[in-house]
């Protein structure tokens, strides 16, 4: 069975698309049509900007979700998921290759979710850090140990066995890397990131997301779509859209997901858009379930 999987915001790179603009018509519609929807013409940051103006939250995450979404449907024709998923922002990549979401319906949530998170980041001062090789009941805890009513950091990134992303204000997200380094952390490494997603200090953006998806027509997916605020298939509207609101203040369950997907009878992954991260943290999760699957990049 394959498996579709739709990478997050992180995976951006300046260039990423031009070779689907330049060779495909539907590609060259998909991409203009965006720029109009958008207000501004995010091809010319995609493919001639700089890693500054990419790496901005209002434009990174419609540019993944259009490198994404456009790959899948310029070879959609090979061949068609079994199942879905997607690393945060890719999950919304995932509901609109599945057909959950139109093509524009999903690019215009995308933009009202980066627009709020950047807002929310602006309101609550937050960071994230990448905690590699401890266990994930060790960081769970020493998270709980370190956070307070007011400064709180949790588990945001369930990646794969031994990397683990946490996330909240700067100071709890501070003190609970100093700890984890003394419990034995390979890396606890803060990461350039704007600030706390996949937390509570994301509040205001899921206030704008939930208004927005409520607005929204979203259909019965092709094939169940695996979601990061549970890590379970779901092929139900309703339940789509009140996980993709949990998503942005809850913990992505990759790991959870991912072994969701095996179990289901998952022996092949596709990565569908810019980079190959997805592919090197399911190749960790397999590996730690004791299955053997094939990987690799859709399109290619």
């Amino acid at each position: 069975m394959k498996a579709f999987v739709f990478p997050g915001q992180g995976a951006q790179f300046v260039g990423m698309g031009k070779d689907l603009y330049e060779n495909f018509p539907i590609a060259k519609q998909l991409f203009e049509k965006a720029n109009d929807i958008l207000g501004f013409r995010i091809t010319d940051i995609m493919f001639d900007g700089t890693d500054d103006e990419l790496k901005q939250t209002r434009v990174t995450q419609p540019a993944v979700f259009l490198h994404s979404v456009i790959k899948y449907l310029c070879a959609e024709s090979e061949t068609a998921p079994d199942m879905a998923a997607g690393h945060s922002l890719g999950e919304l990549s995932a509901l609109t290759a599945a057909g959950a979401l139109s093509f524009e319906d999903g690019l215009r949530l995308v933009a009202t979710r980066a627009t709020a998170m950047q807002a929310a980041c602006n309101q609550n001062a937050g960071t994230m850090a990448a905690i590699i090789a401890l266990p994930d009941e060790v960081i769970e805890s020493t998270c709980k140990e370190v956070s307070t009513e007011d400064c709180l950091v949790i588990p945001a990134n369930y990646n794969c066995p031994g990397q683990l992303v946490i996330s909240g204000h700067i100071e709890a997200v501070n003190k609970a890397c100093a700890s984890l380094k003394e419990a034995g952390a390979k890396r606890a490494l803060v990461l350039p990131v704007s600030g706390a997603f996949h937390s509570p200090l994301m509040l205001p953006a899921q206030d704008e997301l939930e208004k927005a998806i409520a607005t929204t027509t979203f259909h019965q997916p092709s094939c169940p779509v695996y979601q990061n605020y549970d890590g379970k298939a779901h092929t139900e509207a309703e339940e789509i859209k009140a996980n993709l609101i949990q998503q942005l203040t809850h913990s992505v369950l990759w790991t959870q997901e991912v072994t969701n997907m095996l179990e289901a009878g998952a022996d092949t992954f596709l990565e569908c858009g810019p980079g190959k991260a997805l592919q090197g943290m399911i190749a960790k999760i397999a590996k730690s379930a004791d299955k053997t699957v094939e990987i690799g990049t859709f399109g290619e």
